[in-house]
């Protein structure tokens, strides 16, 4: 379930803060965009709900534009390792509840820990992660929020067809969930499919589990 609408804010429009703060208004939340680049608001001015042209190291300036009151802060600024710390300080300092920080390196990442940020993110390498899953387990979807080793996979009915997941006992033989089904014919996928359904070759199983119980599972 989608949260209701947040008041998110985000430092840095370059390619990622731009994107991330896009994405945040394409699932409709309101957020406010800061940046010292002039190329860079404009920009942003077409779909964020405010722009600042301001420099965000300067505590005042985030306490003008309201960033205090916001329940999220994404820090996005590029490779200035100074800068982002600076930035995370100050927002921790006026009450942010939820900093969130793009870090350009491990060492960048070690200084927002000891800054006490809430969450950091290096984007290079969660994408160097995720295609080295899709490559290396065929069927991968995604990763959990919660855990990077509980994965989201698909599996496709071939032997099985003919059985139901009851007879399968996925969740006791293989500690796996089964969480939708998606018939190969091309009808709409079933959520919390019933364990009596008769499954046929081409489905798909939607399920969570550990990405080494998933590895050999043939259906």
């Amino acid at each position: 379930m989608v949260k209701e609408k947040l008041q998110i804010g985000v430092i840095g429009l370059g390619k990622f803060g731009l994107r991330f703060a896009e994405y945040l208004v394409e699932l409709g939340h309101d957020v406010l965009g800061l940046d010292n680049n002039p190329v860079h608001i404009k920009q942003a001015q077409a779909n964020l709900t405010q722009v600042y042209l301001a420099d965000a190291r300067e505590k005042e300036v985030l306490e003008q534009t309201g960033v205090a009151e916001l329940e999220y802060v994404m820090v996005s600024v590029g490779d200035s390792i100074s800068a982002s710390a600076m930035i995370s300080m100050f927002l921790k300092e006026i009450g942010v509840a939820n900093v969130w920080v793009k870090a350009s390196n491990s060492d960048h990442r070690k200084l927002l820990k000891k800054i006490g940020v809430d969450q950091i993110v290096i984007p290079e390498d969660l994408a160097a992660k995720q295609l080295a899953d899709r490559i290396t387990h065929p069927g991968f979807v995604d990763y959990l929020p919660f855990d990077h080793d509980l994965i989201i996979h698909e599996l496709t009915i071939t032997q099985a067809a003919g059985k139901n997941l009851r007879q399968l006992d996925l969740t006791n033989r293989h500690r796996i969930q089964v969480i939708a089904v998606r018939p190969g014919s091309g009808a709409p996928a079933t959520f919390i499919p019933n364990p009596n359904d008769e499954l046929a070759a081409g489905d798909v199983l939607v399920v969570i589990g550990h990405r080494g119980q998933l590895d050999n599972i043939k259906l």
